[in-house]
């Protein structure tokens, strides 16, 4: 193995897969601030820090990449206000993950199953509910709620050492998953090492991820942001596992999050591959991933967005109407303050009851999130869907709360439905 894959902080020059130093810049979405560390009304005047939010691509292994690299501990906090429970809609696609799995592999029952940054245990509820023995890993204080509610979990990042801890007291592993974390974490080798130390030879790796098929097709610019250091193609993926003794077996697109890759690595050489990997790797040659005119054509597709949103609102706010934000994930965070929406356009971002950020503002632009029960009574009249990835579903129970407002849909480009 020619690259040892844990990166080192701060700026970085070459690919975080296959080592190679032909990268293209893409499009530069400023210095931004950590999009999680929303801020509490006492932190509203102190300093904030941010750092260079650069997109690029491997024209060797069509990986999509940031060149900056911030700590862990600052990205991961133990007050990570995220929960993935609380949406039922992606409690349901999480759940997926098991029964996906489990289907395409032999798993005996009371197998050992663990998920690597676990958040709240939502994935490994289904695995418990399949008859498997579950463990989660998850660094912030949300693995409280996962052991409270009956999955347990460890408080810690996972690591080489950690999986000997594992290894040792719960025994190996037929199943490791990491659902939306594998593209976040610096210390790749670490990680990967501590999961083929884990697995039973033969065991199973489900990793799911952003698809950079679907960033660029769809323009998600705003899923680019410092926790998420890779933007995997199929292609990176089996180079990067080749690198550690597993076979990508098997590979599916599923909707999660705007459009990810859920990808099967198994331990071990000359595994049998399906023709679904086959297809993808086919799909992406096709879409032109190894190619920098389809890399081009998406930075003048984000331009323009950030160009008709913001002129937009700035037309809406010049007649004397109220535009406000609805929903609050991470990807909030770089899309706002790259078009530029302060409080002075948009005074709000409306959270459902349950968030963990009311109260809190959101870092760099330091909008308010407020409970959706202030936007319900005050019925802006546009509201701009910040988590424009899950709208059906949110645009529904809205409409069935009573909100007449104007949805703008900020992405792939702007639309705005009337009620």
């Amino acid at each position: 193995m020619s690259l040892d894959h844990n990166l080192p902080l701060g700026k970085i020059g070459y690919c975080q897969v296959c080592g190679g130093k032909n990268l293209e810049s893409i499009i530069d979405l400023g210095h931004q601030p950590p999009c999680d560390s929303l801020l509490w009304p006492e932190q509203l005047d102190q300093s904030e820090t941010s750092y260079p939010l650069r997109f690029k691509v491997c024209m060797d292994c069509s990986l999509g990449q940031i060149d900056y690299v911030v700590a862990p501990e600052e990205l991961f906090f133990p007050d990570y206000p995220y929960r993935s429970g609380i949406t039922s809609s992606l409690v349901e696609k999480l759940s997926k993950t098991a029964s996906s799995t489990l289907s395409r592999f032999s798993v005996p029952e009371n197998s050992l199953v663990l998920d690597i940054g676990s958040n709240d245990g939502t994935v490994l509820r289904a695995f418990q509910n399949s008859g498997m023995r579950v463990l989660g890993i998850e660094a912030t204080n949300i693995a409280e709620i996962a052991n409270r509610n009956g999955i347990e979990t460890l408080q810690k990042f996972f690591s080489e050492d950690l999986a000997h801890h594992i290894r040792k007291n719960y025994g190996a592993a037929s199943v490791i998953a990491a659902t939306n974390v594998f593209a976040h974490v610096a210390s790749l080798g670490d990680i990967l090492r501590g999961v083929s130390l884990l697995l039973d030879e033969g065991g199973v790796f489900v990793t799911e991820s952003h698809y950079l098929l679907d960033l660029l097709d769809t323009v998600q610019y705003d899923s680019i942001y410092h926790e998420h250091l890779r933007y995997y193609s199929v292609k990176s993926l089996i180079k990067l596992f080749e690198q550690y003794g597993f076979t990508v077996t098997d590979a599916e697109r599923i909707d999660n999050y705007g459009g990810s890759i859920r990808v099967y690595a198994v331990k071990g050489r000359r595994h049998i591959v399906s023709n679904s990997v086959k297809e993808l790797l086919t799909k992406e040659e096709k879409f032109g991933l190894g190619e920098i005119n389809i890399y081009r054509e998406f930075a003048k597709r984000v331009l323009k967005s950030r160009q008709d949103l913001l002129k937009l609102v700035v037309s809406a706010r010049q007649m004397g109407q109220t535009v406000v934000g609805v929903g609050c994930p991470g990807r909030a965070s770089t899309l706002l303050n790259y078009v530029g929406l302060s409080p002075g356009l948009l005074p709000y971002i409306a959270e459902q009851s349950t968030s963990l950020k009311l109260g809190l503002f959101l870092p760099g632009l330091h909008v308010p999130i407020v409970d959706e029960e202030r936007m319900l009574s005050e019925q802006p009249d546009y509201a701009i869907m910040l988590s424009w990835h899950y709208a059906d579903p949110i645009i529904s129970k809205l409409r069935d709360k009573g909100l007449r407002s104007r949805i703008v849909i900020p992405l792939p480009e702007v639309i705005v439905q009337d009620p």
